[in-house]
């Protein structure tokens, strides 16, 4: 599985691993990250990324395509 980010710029952040947050850190230098949450149509909430510095960073996991027999 691969799991990347694209901030509200567009900006890529590939090949973020098992532990996307730590990644981030460390690819933008900063020790902090907020979890950033979006309202569902039935009441509830999903974490869907990081808001690290300014960047608003949204997580996309994905996963080759493949028939399973």
């Amino acid at each position: 599985m691969f799991t990347m980010g694209i901030d509200q710029y567009g900006q890529h952040y590939d090949d973020l691993g098992k532990y996307p947050r730590k990644a981030l850190l460390e690819k933008l230098g900063y020790k902090n990250a907020s979890k950033m949450y979006v309202d569902k149509k039935d009441g509830t909430v999903l974490h869907i990324g990081y808001i690290i510095g300014n960047l608003w960073i949204t997580l996309y996991k994905l996963d080759r395509i493949e028939k399973i027999q």
